[in-house]
């Protein structure tokens, strides 16, 4: 009996030492989920803050030549976001406590505070009769294209 638990206490540092070796390689990657979580989608993300009013937060997020914008109240919760690249527009599937749509091409709001605007994208918020919240991406013409592919926050 004395020799199995000599035997089996021979083989403890051989199992510890690969999942030490695993814990090594696995941390970084665990890490980087981390920092994907504080992103898009959560209340306060790891962004600047590109808002053009004090009353909203907005953050822009970019990924092989997609911008993500994702809006704000002013106390964090998210109300909306979308995806653009070249003039194309995608509402994506978050947000809560507003009506966020996408403007016909070449249309200019008339109404609402603007939210954000990069000189390629203008974000405009209008409330509603009913109280809602009303949300309006609109591509905004450029003349510049090395500008406009380029600029991500409002100067």
């Amino acid at each position: 009996m004395n020799r199995s638990i000599t035997h089996r206490s021979a083989r403890r540092p051989f199992l510890r030492g690969p999942l030490f070796l695993l814990a090594l390689v696995l941390s970084p990657l665990a890490a980087h989920a981390a920092d994907s979580a504080s992103g898009l989608g959560q209340a306060w993300p790891n962004a600047p803050d590109v808002s053009a009013s004090p009353r909203w937060h907005v953050y822009v997020f970019e990924r092989d030549g997609v911008r993500f914008v994702q809006v704000n109240d002013a106390n964090g919760r998210v109300l909306g976001a979308f995806a653009t690249a070249g003039g194309q527009f995608l509402l994506l599937p978050m947000g809560t406590g507003a009506n966020l749509s996408i403007a016909a091409a070449g249309t200019t709001p008339t109404t609402g505070e603007t939210v954000y605007t990069d000189g390629t994208v203008q974000v405009t918020a209008t409330a509603a009769a009913d109280g809602s919240l009303n949300l309006r991406a609109n591509d905004m013409p450029c003349n510049d294209p090395v500008e406009c592919s380029t600029h991500i926050a409002p100067q």
